[in-house]
């Protein structure tokens, strides 16, 4: 079994064990309904919020696109606004305080440019990055800068600090 797999495994018994305890204790301390009511309200301000960045990260995506940018940080606003979505909707503070902390814009930065790092981490120590091009779904070609049989279409790109 992966490594992976089984930081997922323990991810999907941990997390709702823990969320579990802190909303049982929660509810000791300012009783059922207040529980119940921060559950609800989180709920309903994390669709609100999730909305609202959601529309605003579409409308940076069409205006890249327009200009002809990639939009590379309207595709990670909106990622990282789905999982914070997806995360207040699920009952839990720990998950609510995650969420929330990828719909807030600063926060939701400082996250991307974790993630960003680690990741480019990864692919610096691999040593190289492949990089598809839509010319290799599908379409054949020809000529002295095509690729070989049974290769997709793309160039290698070097990670930074390698040349």
């Amino acid at each position: 079994m992966g490594t992976i797999f089984r930081r997922l495994i323990l991810l999907f018994i941990l997390v709702p064990i823990a969320e579990l305890a802190l909303l049982i204790q929660l509810g000791r301390w300012i009783g059922l309904w207040p529980t119940l009511g921060i559950i609800v309200a989180t709920g309903v301000l994390g669709a609100t919020l999730a909305s609202r960045e959601g529309l605003r990260a579409w409308r940076a995506f069409q205006q890249d696109v327009q200009e002809g940018r990639i939009p590379g940080r309207p595709i990670l606003d909106g990622l990282s606004i789905f999982v914070g979505g997806a995360l207040l909707l699920t009952p839990g503070l720990a998950t609510d305080l995650l969420g929330f902390a990828l719909l807030a814009r600063p926060t939701r930065r400082w996250v991307q440019n974790r993630v960003v790092g680690r990741l480019g981490g990864a692919l610096v120590r691999q040593g190289q990055i492949y990089v598809q091009t839509s010319a290799g779904w599908g379409g054949s070609r020809s000529g002295p800068d095509s690729e070989p049989a049974g290769r997709p279409a793309g160039r290698e790109i070097e990670p930074p600090g390698s040349e």
